[in-house]
């Protein structure tokens, strides 16, 4: 029997060990359904208003609906982390396989290749592929190296240990920035031990030794949640 969900692990190269929920093609199909509907309901008012400019009206919708059927899942992704209304609804996201946050590229690939996924007809070939394979990627994920998890809420403020929040030293980049985050939101799973020993690792940055440069980090951990 096919597991439809399964517990998902990644371990960063700073050895904290993260973990996500993987949607299954059921979840996957309802959250596809709503943002079906969703484009449908768009179109067809839109359709109807622009029935009145005629011959121009009608270029004007076909347009629409080509935006709708192909930006409409990037823009989402893209600008609203990872979640198109439907995934949202049915609280899903789309990632990178490495749990980081999908980008440009990746999503315009994941979503171009959906014709692929249609074929021959209804989508059967991406239903195939994410019945068979481990992490319930279709096609276009496993070109783009993405996948789709239950959205959790890792933002338990009050599970975090006590630090004073303060901005970095420098603009950091995204996986810099998930790697804080994963600091000190899982700080209960790493002994002390470990934590100072990935501590010392940024030692020439922090310029902290010991328990301070734990400390630091958890602060700017904190600021990237948005705790003050």
């Amino acid at each position: 029997m096919v597991q439809l969900d399964t517990v998902y692990h990644v371990e960063t190269p700073e050895g904290i060990d993260l973990q996500a929920q993987l949607a299954g093609p059921v979840a996957r199909i309802l959250a596809y359904a709503v943002d079906v509907s969703i484009r449908s309901v768009v179109l067809t008012i839109a359709s109807i208003f622009l029935a009145l400019a005629d011959n121009a009206g009608v270029g004007i919708t076909l347009i629409l609906a080509f935006l709708l059927e192909w930006l409409y899942p990037v823009f989402f992704e893209v600008l609203r982390n990872g979640q198109t209304p439907g995934k949202k609804y049915l609280g899903l996201t789309v990632v990178n396989d490495d749990l980081t946050a999908i980008g440009l590229g990746s999503s315009v690939l994941r979503n171009l290749l959906r014709f692929a996924d249609f074929l021959p007809f209804g989508y059967i070939t991406g239903l195939v592929s994410m019945t068979v394979t481990k992490k319930f990627q279709r096609l276009g994920d496993l070109a783009a190296g993405s996948i789709v998890i239950y959205q959790t809420d890792q933002q338990h403020t009050s599970q975090l240990p006590e630090c004073h929040s303060s901005p970095p030293p420098m603009v950091l980049a995204l996986e810099d920035q998930t790697a804080l985050i994963n600091f000190i939101e899982r700080h209960h799973e790493l002994s002390p031990d470990r934590q100072q020993e990935l501590a010392d690792i940024l030692q020439e940055v922090t310029h902290k030794r010991g328990k301070e440069s734990i400390a630091y980090l958890r602060g700017i951990g904190a600021w990237l949640l948005g705790v003050k």
